[in-house]
């Protein structure tokens, strides 16, 4: 049963993948803690990282 289950979740991870789109036509922006926006741009790779914290 579990064969089955990793290949099925191989297969749709697989067409997925291939209906997204290569580049992103508009760029990220996105909120940081001060409120204010942070753009981040297509022209270069970019990494970025969310860091959440509950208290």
């Amino acid at each position: 049963m579990k064969p089955k289950v990793i290949v099925f979740f191989l297969i749709s991870i697989l067409v997925l993948a291939a209906c997204g789109q290569k580049t992103l036509s508009e760029p990220i922006t996105l909120h940081n803690q001060d409120q204010k926006e942070v753009t981040f741009p297509l022209e270069k790779p970019t990494v970025f990282f969310f860091i959440t914290s509950y208290t």
